[in-house]
């Protein structure tokens, strides 16, 4: 399993829900999750809609996708909680959840990525985010099994092979 310094999984960190409260990321533990940092204003933004497909061809089975708006590269996800969540509705019909906006990089990085950053890619890389749209595959388990670059596809073959895979 994927731990952080603390000795928790990923799906043990605390964090915000996008519409206020708790994200309470337990409530996942038995399922794969694809956890995405997201901006609204990013030229990779249509991905939403390749996210929302996965969503709806893998909820049944015990997947979810799990969206994080971030702001730290450009300013592309400049809104309030309210903003995110309308335009996400509105424009590509999200249905999954979403958490607060928080900080994937540097001396603010979110607990949630501290335990996520230590994974490699396919070509390797390991550590901060590069841009918006990096997507991590946590397992049932809680233990991290793939990160995919932001420039992925959501419906790509190589992340629907590993969704199927974490899925059993």
């Amino acid at each position: 399993m994927t731990t952080d310094n603390a000795g928790t999984s990923v799906l043990d960190v605390e964090i915000g829900a996008l519409k206020g409260g708790s994200a309470e990321l337990s409530q996942y533990a038995g399922k794969a999750v694809l956890v995405v940092n997201v901006a609204s204003k990013c030229g990779l933004t249509p991905q939403y809609t390749g996210l929302e497909a996965l969503q709806a061809r893998y909820a049944e089975r015990g997947f979810t996708v799990l969206g994080v708006p971030c702001n730290q590269f450009l300013g592309q996800e400049p809104g309030s909680a309210e903003e995110i969540a309308e335009f996400c509705s509105a424009t590509y019909g999200v249905t999954f959840p979403m958490t607060e906006k928080i900080e994937v990089n540097g001396e603010g990085r979110h607990a949630l990525y501290q335990g996520l950053v230590g994974h490699a890619d396919a070509e390797g890389h390991t550590g901060d985010i590069r841009w918006n749209f990096e997507k991590f595959l946590v397992g049932r388990d809680g233990s991290v099994v793939a990160r995919f670059s932001p420039q992925t596809e959501p419906e790509s073959a190589e992340l629907v092979a590993a969704v199927e895979k974490a899925l059993g």
